[in-house]
């Protein structure tokens, strides 16, 4: 039987999180889950019952934050999993979206994680276990018309997951970055911004894939129960992945842009070489 494990999910309301901490319970792990309004962490609360909490958190406020993740280890005694689940898509063409959009984006997808993993990594110092799950995208490994700020969030996150592995594997703590394709989420509906394309320039590239992405809305091939299942079975090996990509299009999507890179690589390595300084004789 697995041995039961105490959860920190954010952005529970909907999406992975939901299906997530929902499977969790129905398995007898225990979940602090997040929230940004009080009906729904009153809702989860009671939901739960004794296996977890809904906490007040909104990932941009720091003090929440800090408060979030103390209220998870009053409740639950300790801290297993790590979930760096919120966050959204801000959508449209790079020179269309505007700085306040840029900062807020990034503000979520990025400074949240680092708020979150600021206030959590103190106590899985302490314990000399745990396991991170960043929840990036495959948008953080490949890029796409109309995505770039977006893309350019997640790659930053998985940055900072690659950089952290290293870090604190010395002390039996494990970090996974999950890379979804399409999943049946609200990503690209409610939870998506979306500046509409203007510049003529940009309506074949930018436009035409915001369109693809509004029409795919609600048709993804990804289950998001499927991929909670696999987040469940993925904390219990013993040697996790670093990079996990999850949907076929993912993979395939890692695949072809990881062949293209050692390609292109084989094909300017000599020029690459040259930069440096002559080897002494």
């Amino acid at each position: 039987m697995a041995t039961s494990k105490n959860w920190f999910i954010t952005g529970v309301s909907t999406g992975f999180g939901a299906s997530l901490a929902d499977l969790l319970l129905e398995k007898g792990d225990k979940v602090a889950a997040t929230f940004r309004k009080q009906e729904q962490v009153d809702e989860f609360t009671k939901k739960a019952g004794e296996q977890g909490i809904g906490v007040l958190c909104d990932v941009s406020d720091e003090a929440q934050v800090k408060q979030a993740i103390q209220q998870a280890i009053d409740k639950l005694g300790h801290i297993d999993v790590v979930v760096n689940n919120a966050g959204y898509g801000s959508l449209g063409s790079i020179e269309e979206i505007d700085d306040k959009e840029v900062q807020r984006q990034f503000d979520v997808n990025v400074f949240g994680p680092l708020r979150v993993l600021r206030a959590v990594l103190p106590h899985l110092r302490e314990r000399k276990t745990g396991h991170v799950i960043n929840i990036t995208s495959i948008g953080g490994l490949k890029t796409f018309p109309g995505v770039g700020v977006y893309n350019a969030s997640k790659f930053a996150l998985e940055a900072i997951g690659e950089s952290l592995a290293q870090q604190v594997k010395p002390l039996g703590i494990k970090v996974t970055n999950i890379e979804p394709s399409g999943f049946r989420t609200e990503w690209a509906g409610g939870s998506a911004t979306y500046v509409d394309t203007n510049i003529e320039d940009y309506r074949a590239t930018v436009g035409e894939n915001l369109k693809g992405i509004q029409s795919y809305s609600g048709k993804q091939p990804g289950d998001p129960d499927r991929a909670a299942q696999i987040m469940y079975d993925l904390v219990r090996e013993e040697n996790p992945p670093l990079h996990l990509p999850i949907g076929k299009a993912a993979v395939k999507g890692a695949r072809e842009k990881f062949t293209q890179l050692v390609q292109e690589l084989e094909q300017v390595a000599d020029l690459g070489n040259s930069a440096d300084f002559p080897e002494e004789k």
